[in-house]
């Protein structure tokens, strides 16, 4: 799992998250962030890469993969 810095404009990237979210309910921006994980893990492709980023994105709540 890569966890160095790989966006080129990470600021540009978040500007247009947050963008994509105006104007939703909360149940909808829960859904276009699910529908944005799909689509990027199927960029990414490989199992175990994103086995390892669902158990380190899980470590922020203070529970293990």
């Amino acid at each position: 799992m890569r966890t160095d810095p790989n966006i080129a404009d990470p600021d540009g990237f978040y500007a247009a998250l947050v963008s994509a979210h105006e104007g939703l309910s909360e149940v909808q921006s829960a859904e276009l962030d699910a529908r944005l994980v799909f689509l990027l893990a199927n960029q990414v492709g490989d199992q175990q890469v994103l086995l390892a980023c669902v158990a380190a994105a899980r470590t922020a709540f203070g529970k293990g993969g």
